[in-house]
């Protein structure tokens, strides 16, 4: 965790009001005088991308919470990392595979020596300089991409997630939620003993039968416990040029991939639970894989049921699920109308990623509705949802979960493929939605507040930004909280998290003042 900058002005007791579309939020012990220079900085530079990409990086965001791992490590280094592979990639499509390299190859090395050909790879491995209309749509050129690169990343785990971290450092984000599937193959391997049933606790039952599941979550928890230390030597912690990554903490939500048997999705959807049961750095499952695919339309409904099913068998870890992630076109009409709903009310979600199509839902006001008195929040994915789905601007329904008073915050979805960061998706919000700069530091605080990072939130109910009781007499961010508050930190990694970010929230805005 980073440490606190010394000698911050700490904000003055008391509370404000915070307008978001026609919604008063109160905004926890802020210093009217900072946040109003803040504001007027950011009218000042809003028509002056330069400045104001250096006020959205130099903002605390807070934390990312929709991050694919697989799609998050830039396109440089998967380069790079397939030289250092010795990988081949055709020439045609681009797909990575080990040596040596046959016909239609050309050595991953030769990106090194031919600007045109690295420049091809590029555009291939990402979204860079793609223009709809050529033959391929955005959509399919985005997800083609897995498979390309798919050679690298499968071999780089720690590569990846210490260039992830190293750049939400330099961004000034406080924490990770990137998904990844740890102990992939074990598991596919145990899912095909697994005769799938309606009966979910007698295909529990099945799951955890002979230990094989016992195995694979101790596997996975002792690597995550090498990931750690590999990851601190990598990111240099111990030395004096550490990264800013260091000072990220990550947490981990275990993937499973919609698109397989029930069988093996119930299978990996045990091992998230099981995984989060036996170790707090796996918070969460989460649905990967298109949505429209035909697999995932057939078994929406089931896959739904089988997470109700097992939030009732589970107490720990979290449910956070892909939903409507989709656009007229993609799909028939009908399966516009009840993915996000079937995700809050059947499948327990406590935060949805996408939801771009919510204005489609069967009564989507009543929807909105139940989402905010629930506090689901939505994760919102600016730039992959244009590049993918074709949606921007008005048509995209950010404004209205916000003025349904929905929590909301900004999340890059796979920042390497679509050569974005959480940066740039802020400075697009302000932007294209006119947002001030309390509306910035309302979804800066909802990631956090929304975050699954284990321990009680530093506020005293979700959304509100009123501190928890044992910290309401203390000015937010203060290096020396009274006793009874610096009590309460200790014992909540979420709520310490947080309060570092109101000390760089106080920091930031005397800096702009």
């Amino acid at each position: 965790m980073r440490k606190l900058r010394a000698g911050l002005s700490l904000a003055t007791a008391g509370f404000l009001s915070l307008m978001i579309s026609g919604v008063v939020v109160p905004s926890a012990q802020a210093d009217p005088g900072a946040e109003a220079g803040a504001e007027r900085y950011l009218d000042s530079v809003r028509h002056d991308p330069a400045r104001l990409r250096s006020f959205m990086l130099d903002l605390p965001k807070g934390g990312d919470l929709h991050s694919h791992l697989s799609g998050a490590a830039s396109t440089e280094l998967l380069i790079s990392l397939a030289v250092r592979d010795g990988l081949c990639i055709h020439t045609t499509t681009f797909v990575a595979a080990a040596g040596p390299c046959g016909a239609g190859q050309r050595p991953a090395a030769d990106t090194s020596s031919d600007p045109a050909f690295r420049r091809a790879v590029l555009m291939a491995w990402s979204m860079e300089g793609f223009q709809p209309g050529q033959g391929e749509s955005g959509h399919d050129h985005f997800f083609a991409t897995f498979g390309k690169f798919g050679a690298v990343t499968g071999a780089h785990r720690l590569d990846m997630l210490a260039d992830v971290l190293d750049r939400a450092g330099r961004q000034n984000e406080q924490y990770l939620e990137t998904m990844l599937t740890r102990q992939g193959g074990p598991l596919f391997d145990l899912s095909q003993h697994i005769t799938f049933t309606d009966d979910f606790a007698a295909m529990r039952a099945q799951v955890l039968a002979g230990g094989t599941m016992a195995g694979i979550t101790a596997a996975a928890t002792t690597e995550m416990d090498t990931d750690a230390t590999r990851l601190r030597s990598l990111l240099g912690c111990a030395t004096p040029a550490a990264s800013p990554g260091c000072g990220v903490t990550p947490r981990y939500i275990q993937q499973v991939n919609r698109n397989n048997p029930p069988n093996v999705v119930f299978t990996y959807m045990v091992s998230a639970f099981e995984l989060a049961a036996a170790d707090h750095r796996t918070v969460a499952v989460n649905l990967v894989s298109p949505e429209e695919g035909e697999v995932s339309l057939r078994d929406y409904r089931l896959h739904m049921r089988m997470l109700d099913y097992l939030r009732g068998v589970y107490r720990t870890g979290h449910i956070t699920l892909h939903a409507g992630e989709l656009v007229p076109g993609l799909v028939k009409p009908e399966e516009l109308t009840y993915h996000i709903r079937e995700a809050v009310l059947t499948g327990r979600a406590e935060r949805i990623g996408h939801g771009a199509d919510v204005l489609g839902e069967d009564d989507w006001p009543q929807l909105l509705r139940t989402m905010a008195d629930r506090h689901v929040m939505v994760e919102i994915n600016l730039s992959s949802n244009e590049q993918i789905l074709g949606l921007s601007g008005r048509d995209h329904p950010f404004p209205s979960y916000r003025a349904f008073r929905v929590p909301v915050t900004l999340s890059t979805d796979d920042e390497g493929v679509s050569r974005i960061d959480l940066t740039h998706e802020y400075q697009r919000a302000a932007t294209g939605y006119r947002l001030r700069y309390r509306d910035l530091k309302t979804l800066a605080r909802t990631s956090l507040d929304h975050a699954f990072l284990d321990g009680a939130s530093l506020w005293r109910s979700p959304d509100t930004f009123v501190p928890a009781t044992p910290c309401a007499r203390d000015r937010l961010g203060a290096p020396h909280p009274g006793p009874a508050c610096r009590t309460f930190l200790a014992g909540s990694p979420k709520a310490s998290v947080q309060w570092q970010q109101e000390a760089e929230f106080t920091a930031f805005e005397h800096r702009y003042r």
